[in-house]
Order: C-alpha cells, then sequence, then structure tokens
C-alpha cells in the first residue's frame, strides 16, 4: 500500500508540510466507493493498484446512473515508482456517447488524445513529474494525488483534465486540523484536505495509511465515500461553483 505517515493538503491558501513515505507494501491496493448526492446513492467507483517491478499498474471503475446523467467509465493507468504518470487508457459512456482517451508522455511534451460525440482531437500539454489524470469521479485518481503528493512534498503538483480537447491546471494543496470517523466500525484519525484546482475546491478526508476515505466534489451536493467509512460528524456537501459538468465532454473541434 502506499502509504505515508501524515499526510497535509487542504484549503485556498495553502501551507506545505514535509512528509516521510514509508515502506511501499507489494500487495495490491484497492478501494470500493459510493456515489451520492446529497446523501442518496447514485453510483459506485472503485479502483485497484497492483506493484510492478517499475511501479504500479491502476485500473478504476465509475458508474452513475440518474435521472440527468448516465456515466460509466474504466480507465488504466501505467505509473513509476514514484507515481509518476506513464500511460493512460479509458473508455466511458456520457448519457449514451462514447468517450475514449490515450495519454502518455511524448518527446518533451504529454500527449493526450479524445474521441468523443464523432470527433477527434490531439492536444499537447507541458509535462509535469507531479501530474495526475483526472476525470470525475475517480476514486483512483484522487488515491493517485494523496500518494503523488508525498513524493512530491506537495510541491510542484498538476492535474490533467479530460475535458472538452483537455487541459493541465495546478493543484494547490493546504491542511486543515484532523477529524475522527470509523472504517468498518473502528475509530480512525481523519486528516481533512482540499485540493484547488482550476478555481473548484475538492475536499478529501484520509486515513492514517494515506488511504482515500472520503471526497466532497465540486459538482453540486456530490460526494465518493469509501464503503465502511463514517465521518464524525459528516461533511457538509460543497455548494455549486458554477461548473456542474459531471463527465468528460466532448472535444472542443
Amino acid at each position: 500500500m502506499r502509504r505515508l505517515n501524515l499526510f497535509p493538503l487542504a484549503g485556498i491558501l495553502f501551507s506545505v508540510l514535509v512528509l516521510n513515505v514509508a515502506a511501499v507494501d507489494a500487495a495490491a491496493q484497492s478501494g470500493d466507493f459510493e456515489i451520492a448526492q446529497h446523501g442518496q446513492a447514485v453510483g459506485s467507483a472503485s479502483f485497484q493498484f497492483a506493484a510492478t517491478k517499475d511501479g504500479y499498474d491502476s485500473t478504476s471503475l465509475v458508474k452513475v446512473a440518474m435521472q440527468e446523467l448516465d456515466y460509466a467509465l474504466s480507465k488504466n493507468e501505467e505509473l513509476g515508482a514514484a507515481n509518476q504518470l506513464k500511460h493512460v487508457m479509458l473508455s466511458a459512456t456520457v448519457n449514451g456517447e462514447a468517450v475514449s482517451v490515450v495519454a502518455a508522455p511524448d518527446s518533451a511534451q504529454f500527449l493526450l488524445n479524445i474521441s468523443a460525440n464523432g470527433k477527434s482531437s490531439t492536444t499537447r500539454l507541458a509535462p509535469h513529474p507531479g501530474a495526475v489524470f483526472l476525470p470525475d469521479f475517480d476514486a483512483g485518481a484522487l488515491e493517485t494525488l494523496l500518494a503523488l503528493a508525498v513524493t512530491q512534498n506537495n510541491r510542484d503538483l498538476w492535474a490533467i483534465l479530460p475535458k472538452g480537447a483537455g487541459s493541465i491546471e495546478p493543484v494547490q494543496l493546504a491542511t486543515y486540523p484532523d477529524q475522527e470517523g470509523t472504517l468498518d466500525g473502528k475509530a480512525v484519525t481523519v486528516h481533512h484536505l482540499v485540493a484547488t484546482i482550476a478555481g473548484a475546491n475538492t475536499e478529501l478526508f484520509s486515513g492514517p495509511e494515506n488511504q482515500l476515505l472520503q471526497a466532497e466534489l465540486p459538482q453540486e451536493g456530490f460526494a465518493l465515500v469509501r464503503k465502511g467509512f463514517v465521518l464524525s460528524p459528516a461533511a457538509k456537501p460543497i455548494a455549486p461553483t458554477g461548473d456542474s459538468g459531471a463527465v468528460p465532454a466532448a472535444p472542443a473541434n
């Protein structure tokens, strides 16, 4: 399991703490989450990381089914030993429309190929070793962000957003005081974190081993909650930010 001893991340302004990286277990790491809106279950998300000789292979699955959104996502990633992004393949359906993304470093750039609504686009982004590929509702991507922040000492973090033609945005991190919760009925200390990406806040709650426990998303009232986890007191849903889009959009061709 990709761990840290004490993990910081939160706030509109960030304060950087230096963290110690604990040993990485060779065993696979996984998580199962409920997706809720205003406390009502609307879908599920899961991820799994498996150690390789060079780093990690990761998979993420997402399913949201509600009146205004039918969204399914499957993502496969290759990550380096320090959680650097090496290759991504994503396929999704958004309200019946197919979306596919292939992303990988290419020379001195990061190449993003997106196909959606019968159109294709290729976007070349500036490369950053501290970049995470961040689709909506992807618990595995947020888990990677937690691990990547440790290897990057909370500095020079970036999010690759596969919306429209794709973009890369800086991630600002800071911390709030720890909270309490239970995981599978056992009391755990919960680190309260916030990531600010493209002007929107994602509140994150992580456990003692740096595992993602809960995320309050920028989209109105949405949350990811690890199965078996209860935060005390419960977090309040984030208010709308003006960007209620919850899925990768079609390329702007």
